[in-house]
């Protein structure tokens, strides 16, 4: 176990103490190869009080211009160190370093992007029905904000927040997944060289007890949660008892919708994307398949084709297409779904069992599988799988393709494959989906929106409006008449 890792509280890592620890595991050899911290409440409670006092004594009084120098920086040093960070993060998790060096520029460019807004968040003259009253409205910083990320995507996951949550004045906690803790520690060095002042940024890792002291501290303006619906279910709830704001962005059953008309191989390209790129470990999976009766039996074929070539391998390999689970709870879970298709009656066409070969037999690795002959109410098509495994389901026309899309108690993305942009318009409006892809699928940009409906979660990630997240509404109203006013009786 070569790395030792400490947490980072009040622009400093905390080492002194009696601290117990966990291990970091390679989810490709099964190798414990760095130790991570695991917090104490003492110090969970220390990281909200470093925050507190960076955010009253200093961050609040920073000007946007020097908030956005310092994003700026920021994003610079993790943009100059990509290589070095994405193959950690596929080391910590599994995914493949294509995507994961990708997603390092992609975190730097959030932080450009909101670095933009840091300096003008404009508030509003409001004209009165009064002429002689003054009102305005400002947008003020929340204050202290929790952010928690999960383990498939820890860079990416940790900028949708954090980048937002700077430009726009607040000091955060943030607590990473204790599957995958790494990165965001070895990311708290870029806030130090970067010169934030101390406490701005602060990190705490560790299980579940971690989380819950920092809800149950009672001293956070907000929470940003991305994970599973149970436990965002909690957290919403706490937080709701608390009067705390949540943003919970939650799993995902999304529909992939392939229609007779698509330019097919276009939509295999995307069906694949959508299920098997990161291992089908991301919320956003193209997990349920649908696809018009014409073309059922051609799509199938070929997609149980190109499953079958996909490389496997060391996700640290530039050449490798598919990695691992990313830990071995995921991995057992995968392996129980498709167990549980085969049971409900869904037909297996391909993978379906844990992957062996040169290379493979140590790691967490699962065939890419598919199922067809599925209904949409077996629990293959309901449930989040988060794994590489689709589930392919014929439809006969639009009305039908919309029922089964929202048949599901999750909305948070969906795609539609068509040269028809009449169809496009209608199925994007009828499909209850936080985000609709069109010819395309698994596409982010840190300019569009994201989060979900129903059960994936409430609150918006990148875009403007995820400053709206992070900041509060003040009014101001100046009466500079001289008149006077009946004191019993309210001024309108």
């Amino acid at each position: 176990m070569s790395k030792v890792y400490e947490l980072f509280i009040g622009g400093a890592f905390v080492a002194e103490g009696s601290q117990e620890r966990f291990p970091a595991v390679n989810p490709y050899n099964r190798q414990a190869w760095a130790s991570i911290p695991q917090a104490s409440d003492e110090q969970v409670a220390e990281a909200i009080s470093a925050a507190r006092a960076a955010f009253e004594k200093t961050w609040s009084r920073t000007s946007g211009l020097e908030r956005a120098r310092l994003m700026h920086k920021l994003a610079d040093l993790l943009a100059a160190d990509a290589d070095r960070m994405g193959r950690l993060e596929s080391t910590d998790n599994g995914k493949i370093i294509r995507e994961t060096r990708s997603q390092m520029h992609f975190a730097a460019r959030q932080y450009r992007f909101f670095a933009g807004y840091a300096d003008k968040l404009w508030g509003k003259v409001i004209p009165l029905d009064t002429a002689d009253v003054l009102d305005y409205a400002t947008r003020e910083p929340a204050g202290v904000a929790v952010l928690i990320t999960a383990w498939n995507s820890p860079m990416g996951l940790l900028s949708n927040k954090l980048a937002p949550a700077l430009a726009a004045g607040n000091c955060v906690v943030v607590k990473p997944s204790e599957h995958a803790s790494a990165t965001t520690l070895e990311f708290a060095r870029f806030v130090e060289q970067a010169g934030f002042p101390p406490g701005v940024v602060n990190v705490v890792t560790g299980d579940a007890r971690v989380g819950k002291a920092l809800l149950d501290s009672g001293r956070i303006d907000r929470i940003s949660f991305t994970g599973s619906p149970a436990v965002g279910r909690e957290i919403a709830a706490n937080a709701g008892r608390k009067l705390v704001r949540s943003i919970v962005e939650l799993g995902g059953k999304s529909p992939n919708v392939i229609f007779e008309d698509a330019d097919l191989p276009k939509a295999i390209v995307g069906a694949l994307a959508g299920i098997f790129a990161a291992t089908g470990q991301t919320c956003i999976a193209g997990s349920r398949l649908l696809v018009q009766r014409p073309v059922y039996r051609q799509v199938v074929d070929q997609l149980v084709e190109r499953a079958r070539k996909i490389r496997l391998g060391d996700p640290t390999d530039t050449a490798t297409e598919m990695g691992t689970a990313a830990n071995e709870p995921q991995f057992e879970r995968i392996l129980g779904s498709i167990e549980n298709a085969k049971a409900e009656g869904a037909q297996l066409v391909t993978g379906g069992k844990a992957a062996t070969g040169e290379g493979l037999d140590k790691g967490f690795f699962v065939e890419p599988t598919i199922f067809t002959e599925v209904r949409n109410d077996m629990t293959i098509a309901q449930e989040e799988v988060f794994g590489p495994v689709l589930s392919i389901i014929p439809f006969d026309g639009e009305e039908e393709a919309i029922e089964i899309g929202n048949d599901t108690k999750y909305g948070l993305a969906a795609g539609i494959w068509t040269g028809n942009l009449d169809r496009a318009m209608r199925v994007s409006r009828g499909l209850r989906a936080g985000t609709v892809w069109v010819n395309t699928y698994r596409a982010v940009a840190v300019q569009a929106p994201f989060g979900g409906f129903k059960d994936s979660g409430f609150g918006r990630e990148r875009g403007e409006i995820a400053l709206e997240e992070f900041t509060n509404t003040k009014n101001v109203m100046i009466d500079f008449s001289n008149e006077e006013r009946d004191p019993f009786a309210i001024k309108a």
